[in-house]
Order: C-alpha cells, then structure tokens, then sequence
C-alpha cells in the first residue's frame, strides 16, 4: 500500500471514530456501552467503513477455509498490518473524544484485528486496541457467546500459557497479565475464565522467578527477590484454584510453596553459620 493510500486510511478511520463520538451511555446491567452509530449519516469517512468491512468479511471467510490452527494463526499475522492505519485512525478519535469526555462508536475493524492480535500473541497490536474496546464499551462480534471482557481475559490468558507450554524457555512478562487483570477486574465472567487468567500470572511470575534464580536473564529479576515473587505467584495460582478446583494448579501450588521452604531453611542456616 502506497503512502498516500495509507494516510488516507488514517483519516478515513479517524473522521468515521470522529463523525461518532458522544457522550457515554450507562445501561443498567451493561456498564457503559459504546454510542449507537446505526443511524450516522452517509459521508466519505461512512463509505470508507463499509469498504473496510467488507474487506475483513472476505479475510475472515478466507480464513475459516484454512483448517490447520498454526497456518491459521500465521495467516492472521499476515493480514494484520493492512488494517493498521485505519486502527490508529480510530485510535487517534478515541484519544480526541476522552479528552472531551466522549465516546466513539462501535469499529467492527478494530475489535476483529485486536482478537486476531491476541490470537497471534501480538500484544505490540493487542493490548492498546484491548484498552480501547473496553474503555469505549465496544462489543464482540454476534458470532461469540461470551462478553468482551471475559474474552479478552480468557484469550490472554490462553495465548500465555500455549506459549510457556510449548517453550519451556520462555520467560514473559508479568506485566502486560496483570494489565489485563486490572482491566477485567469488574467485568462480569464465569470463574473459571478468570481462573484462566490468574493461573497465567502464577505461571509468568513463577517462570521470570525461575528464570533469575538460574542466572538465564539480563535483568536483576522480579523486583523484591525470589521471596517475594514466589509469594506473589502463589497469591495467583491460589486464586485460581479457589476460583476454579479443576483448573490444574494444584502441582504448581505445591512446587512453589517448597520453593518458600527451602528458602526460609536457606536463610536460617546462614543466620546460624554467621
């Protein structure tokens, strides 16, 4: 895509999130929800939308005749950068229209290239767009039974730990989890996507803690030390089995709690030698 079609894809997304923005509505039950756009007039910026949208419907029935879940996922990484700068169009109006107390409307492009950056592990894409559909109440395509917010927790969490699974070297970051924890943390959902979520802390924290203690990272480890991160590990893996009695942390529990253990018995053999 040349420059020129690229910046006009940014304005085009900017002016259609732009032409929508209002005040926020609190529905009972719902929370606040993102402004009716069904009824926003015919412009430019309107077509362009349509356009946009019609172009991810052929994407995504591209996709669903793809049956391998790997060439699937790869695919979705392909397709993500041709729908970036009417992302950040949209992003742009959503940074406008809380400055003035707004809302901007319903962008079916945004909320399907934010689950497919889920999907890829992209969280560079992901996380900011995740932001954005929750802060401006957007919704889930009709094709998905569970609400936005349980499924940006459950599908972080997931992508998480297929990753940790699958490479046992990997060590991620904490933060970005605890970022969807905070973002989700009154969002109504079944306990065990939750659990889901706090079991992938257990795991990120417990790994960067593995990670440090063995000497593999450059950084000086989790802030506090071992101790403290262990400890901070189990209040997740804890919570999740509250939560959730089948969502296999029992072994995790017990493994992290020897950690605690050892070194406590650590340290008081080396107060007795001094």
């Amino acid at each position: 895509m040349s420059l020129a079609m690229r910046h006009k894809a940014r304005m085009m997304g900017r002016e259609h999130s732009r032409a929508s923005s209002r005040k926020p509505v609190d529905v009972p039950g719902r929370g606040i929800v993102s402004p009716d756009t069904s009824q926003t007039r015919s412009t430019p910026a309107a077509s362009a939308y349509d356009l946009k949208r019609a172009e991810l419907g052929e994407d995504l029935r591209a996709l669903s005749d793809i049956q391998s879940i790997e060439k699937k996922i790869a695919r979705k990484a392909e397709l993500l950068p041709k729908y970036d700068d009417w992302c950040e169009g949209v992003m742009d109006a959503a940074r406008t229209a809380e400055d003035a107390g707004k809302l901007i409307g319903q962008d079916d492009v945004l909320v399907q290239t934010m689950i497919w950056a889920i999907d890829t592990g992209d969280a560079e894409r992901a996380l900011p767009r995740a932001r954005l559909v929750l802060r401006h109440g957007m919704e889930l395509p009709s094709r998905f039974e569970r609400t936005v917010g349980c499924m940006i927790a459950e599908e972080f969490a997931e992508t998480a730990m297929k990753t940790m699974n699958s490479d046992q070297a990997h060590v991620p970051d904490p933060r970005l989890l605890l970022e969807i924890a905070e973002l989700t943390e009154d969002r109504d959902m079944p306990d065990q996507a939750r659990a889901k979520l706090h079991k992938a802390l257990g795991m990120a924290i417990g790994r960067a803690v593995d990670a440090a203690v063995a000497g593999e990272t450059q950084t000086e480890g989790p802030a506090g030390g071992p101790k403290l991160a262990i400890e901070a590990a189990l209040i997740h893996l804890r919570r999740a089995y509250a939560l959730d009695t089948r969502s296999g942390v029992k072994k995790m529990i017990e493994q992290r709690e020897r950690q605690l253990t050892k070194i406590a018995e650590d340290g008081a053999a080396s107060a007795a030698s001094t």
